[in-house]
């Protein structure tokens, strides 16, 4: 019996031991737990504070990217009238541009054709009754020479050559008055000339002795029957000066030809 307590001592120590060493163990172990809860409590927290951080840039990003899609939006917008537009002035260009090509070419035109209108019209004059000879002559003689001054151009020759068809066309309209000389009986008077239209010109001698009329077809002047138109023709003289009032008088005008 006495053998036995000894180990049944034995026995008790250990437990004693064991129990007195049991909670200094779990209390390390609790404070290890707890240690790595508050490690992944603090890495929780960074990682949603990172989280939360990367949802307020991807929220920021988002605005920014529909405010620069907007922005994309009005620049397609506005590119697509400036193409437009563009398209316009270029269409604008090709059509100023065959403009010049074709200014070019009526430019190159214009001389020859108003030294044809000038041949033309010298022609008429010379074919026309012989009233006011030396302006309209001289007219058409100052409009040629313009074609060979560098300082008048094409266009401006070509308005001039257009001028002088208007003046003559004036000519078949009204009456004038004015003093010439003509050949008469082989000597130069000074005649009153009278000119109705186109359609009759004649000239009295100044001291109303002799009075002639232009024949066309003839291309010269006829005497004509003093008492049957010298006084007539006095009166006309004195209405196309403004020195008489308007009135019907007999005039040497010849009868249409019949077709």
């Amino acid at each position: 019996m006495n053998i036995n307590r000894p180990k049944t001592l034995v026995g008790a120590l250990l437990v004693a031991v064991i129990s007195v060493g049991s909670p200094i163990v779990y209390a390390d172990s609790l404070e290890a737990i707890m240690q790595v809860g508050k490690e992944r409590t603090k890495d929780s927290r960074a990682s949603q504070n990172k989280v939360d951080r990367l949802a307020d840039e991807t929220r920021d990003l988002l605005a920014d990217y529909k405010t620069v899609m907007k922005q994309v939006d009005g620049l397609r917008v506005y590119n697509a009238r400036l193409e437009r537009q563009i398209a316009n002035q270029e269409r604008r260009i090709a059509d100023i541009d065959q403009s010049i090509s074709d200014a070019a070419v009526i430019q190159r035109q214009i001389p020859p054709l108003v030294t044809r209108m000038l041949d033309g019209l010298e022609q008429f004059i010379d074919l026309d009754m012989p009233f006011d000879l030396e302006r309209r002559k001289g007219n058409t003689e100052a409009v040629r020479s313009n074609l060979d001054r560098s300082d008048v151009t094409a266009a401006e020759a070509f308005r001039q050559v257009l001028e002088l068809y208007s003046i003559e066309l004036q000519y078949g309209r009204g009456i004038e008055s004015y003093s010439d000389t003509i050949i008469v009986d082989g000597a130069e008077r000074e005649v009153d000339m009278l000119r109705i239209g186109r359609v009759a010109l004649v000239a009295q001698t100044t001291d109303g002795a002799q009075t002639r009329a232009w024949n066309v077809k003839k291309g010269a002047w006829e005497e004509l029957p003093s008492s049957e138109y010298s006084a007539a023709v006095r009166k006309a003289v004195r209405i196309a000066k403004k020195q008489a009032t308007i009135e019907l008088l007999n005039m040497p005008i010849a009868a249409p030809e019949a077709n």
